[in-house]
């Protein structure tokens, strides 16, 4: 995860669709873009931070057909500083997606990936999105590397299946986390709430 700062203070992102018995899927790279908001007693910050993942889809499926939703995201890197502040850590990450129309979920595994502290990631779903979390904390500086996320659909009776991120501003936030960072006034907790900002359609399959 790239954090570009655009003030003081400074993960997954994506998801695809593999079909258990589909053509073959295509695959399509995405740097995914978040604009956040970090919340401090120094008053509102705010930064941009980048995920790349790489995301597969079929190009069809038939009607009640079963998908696998695929995420694959890269290596990233938690910066050290931030505006001149030493980043001690990050943690208690929280990421939303939206379970495309036209399928239904069944099921969701979480395999692989590193640096993400002692606490394995968990999944829930309700309201027709699924939520990634993980305590961490991952350090400063350190590299890390989001678990793939494996999402079992089935698709409905028609139309297309376009999978996408969740969040539309602040308030409405698709990833959020805690940043702690060294400055004057000792450790600050900085609460950031997050948006992917474009929310690109990652991939499209159609039923039929």
């Amino acid at each position: 995860m790239k954090f570009t700062l655009r003030a003081a203070t400074g993960v997954l992102a994506a998801a695809a669709l593999a079909a258990v018995f589909a053509p073959p899927a295509s695959a399509a790279a995405f740097d995914i873009v978040y604009d956040c908001q970090a919340n401090t007693p120094l008053g509102a910050q705010y930064l941009t931070l980048n995920q790349a993942v790489d995301a597969t889809a079929p190009a069809t499926v038939a009607p009640g057909g079963a998908l696998d939703v695929v995420v694959d995201p890269g290596p990233n890197q938690v910066p050290s500083q931030a505006a001149g502040y030493n980043v001690k850590e990050v943690r208690s990450f929280s990421l939303k997606v939206p379970v495309p129309s036209n399928a239904t979920l069944s099921g969701v595994e979480l395999t692989g990936g590193s640096g993400l502290g002692p606490t394995p990631p968990q999944w829930s779903a309700a309201g027709g999105i699924v939520t990634v979390t993980f305590e961490g904390p991952i350090a400063g500086g350190a590299t890390f590397e989001l678990p793939t996320v494996t999402a079992h659909l089935t698709a409905g009776t028609s139309g297309t299946i376009a999978s996408t991120l969740y969040g539309t501003s602040y308030s409405d936030a698709g990833l959020s986390f805690t940043a702690v960072v060294s400055t004057f006034l000792g450790n600050v907790s900085a609460p950031t709430s997050c948006f992917p900002n474009p929310n690109p359609v990652l991939t499209s399959t159609t039923i039929g």
